[in-house]
């Protein structure tokens, strides 16, 4: 008997039927997260509806030294959830309870299997919300936000899940359970709260999340500004942040990403637009009124060819229909492509625009636009036709040339889809090797047999626990030989 096979049997005994699938075609609806570019079939499949039963599941794959990685919905765009072909896949969708609701506290504790957009439902009758809201609010879950550290549109006044998360309980990879943070807003000692959110499932399964609910704004105002170019919508952009305003979101889309999403969605954006901005302001109503009259004349002065402001809440979500739609919206212009995810500094954003799509020019592929402005975090999309021979790798050459550009820029490699599979080889592009080194020590401290989400944020042979492919003398020592 396999040890997968062993693992297999075991668990379904402790955990009860329909809790583990071992069938070859059911184990192919987890052979990837969001991005289906990558694919691995999963050796097994667990889903635990509980701490105790996620930590038995641990426990059993330390025993048989079977790697393990959580998923939560599977929406990730950097196959932080990839599975491993010779490991188990623990899936959290049966964990969705919101465990309580605490307006008082201005506290949530959930499950990891709770949607994100469940809990702002959950809490809008006392008069709260939970500020980050991924495009993919509505499917994704609160565990998989953790574990990527997610941001959203209005992360650019509220910040990203770090931001709001209080406390967790893990089930750390030798299968204990330990509480990391709290109810309260600061925990003395060092911040291992803050390492594991965004550590993508590598330091262990949060099974426990507590997090901050925010009052609901008193006033909330949003206008569409449509421009000639991006360039025009990114001088406006620098101008409203550069004059003290921080709206709760600045959103921008160009005239590639406005076709699909009105062929999507039919959003009714104004024709002809090169880019449009999505301004959203909220807080106090005198200071909304206030600053709202001051963005307008911005986006006026800096060549807004057109503006429309949202009357109700019914006009405020046909304008945000277009953008939340835009990454599938995509689909409807091209057969295939990829989402991308960099950082850079928001002054730079006319340049490295006009940047992109020279390169894009060159290799003969498309790249649309859709990004959150007011912090430069950008999500180019490279439009490709998979089944036209060379496209794919040309499309995979400008992906990679888009990241360059971020870190030549002195940006990120990533602003909040992550690492995941997908950038790990960016990782030294961006960090020496000391900083690696570093990083690694602390997931060794961890995790030092390498079972938890291996593969995933650090280049191969990095990871302690795995077994260098190629080993040159030069070589600085591995992480698990210094720790």
């Amino acid at each position: 008997m396999t040890s997968l096979e062993t693992l297999a049997a075991d668990l379904r005994t402790a955990l009860g039927p329909g809790r583990v699938i071992t069938d070859r075609q059911e184990l192919r609806t987890y052979e990837c997260d969001g991005l289906a570019h990558y694919k691995v079939t999963p050796g097994l499949v667990v889903l635990p509806r509980d701490t105790v039963e996620c930590a038995r599941t641990v426990r059993a794959c330390v025993a048989e030294n079977v790697p393990f990685v959580a998923r939560g919905s599977g929406t990730g765009l950097s196959g932080g959830a990839l599975p491993h072909a010779d490991g188990v896949l623990i899936v959290t969708a049966k964990m969705r309870d919101i465990l309580e609701m605490a307006p008082d506290d201005e506290r949530a504790v959930v499950q990891p299997g709770v949607i994100n957009l469940d809990v702002s439902r959950a809490a809008a009758a006392p008069g709260y919300y939970y500020a980050p809201d991924p495009s993919s609010q509505q499917i994704c879950s609160i565990g998989g936000n953790v574990a990527e550290n997610s941001g959203g549109a209005h992360c650019l006044k509220y910040g990203f899940t770090t931001n709001h998360v209080l406390g967790v309980q893990v089930v750390t990879p030798d299968g204990d359970v330990i509480e990391l943070g709290g109810r309260a807003p600061d925990t003395p000692g060092y911040d291992l709260l803050g390492a594991f959110v965004g550590a993508e499932g590598t330091l262990g399964i949060a099974t426990r999340v507590t997090v901050k609910l925010t009052r609901l704004p008193e006033a909330v105002r949003t206008l569409l500004a449509a421009f000639g170019s991006p360039a025009a919508a990114g001088a406006a952009t620098s101008a409203i942040i550069a004059a003290g305003v921080v709206p709760a979101a600045i959103e921008m889309m160009d005239a590639l990403a406005i076709e699909a999403a009105e062929a999507a969605v039919r959003c009714g954006y104004p024709p002809g637009a090169g880019a449009v901005l999505i301004v959203e302001l909220d807080g106090p109503a005198a200071e909304v009124d206030a600053q709202f009259a001051e963005v307008t004349a911005l986006c006026e002065s800096n060549g807004a060819t057109a503006l429309r402001i949202a009357a109700d809440a019914a006009e405020r979500a046909l304008i945000w229909k277009g953008r939340k739609s835009a990454f599938a919206a995509v689909g409807r212009i091209s057969p295939d492509y990829i989402v991308q995810d960099g950082v850079i500094p928001r002054t730079a954003l006319p340049e490295v625009l006009s940047r992109i799509a020279e390169t894009a020019g060159s290799h003969g592929v498309r790249v649309a636009n859709v990004f959150h402005a007011g912090d430069g975090n950008l999500h180019p999309l490279v439009l490709f036709d998979g089944t036209a021979e060379g496209e794919a790798d040309r499309a995979e050459t400008v992906s990679g040339a888009i990241i360059d550009l971020c870190i030549e820029y002195g940006g990120s490699i990533t602003g909040e889809h992550g690492v995941g599979a997908d950038k790990a080889k960016y990782m030294p592009r961006m960090y020496s090797a000391d900083d690696l080194t570093t990083m690694q020590l602390l997931r060794c401290a961890f995790d030092p047999a390498g079972l938890a989400n291996p593969g995933k944020v650090f280049p191969t042979p990095r990871l302690c626990g795995e077994v260098p492919r190629v080993h040159r003398a030069t070589d600085p020592a591995p992480a698990a030989d210094l720790f």
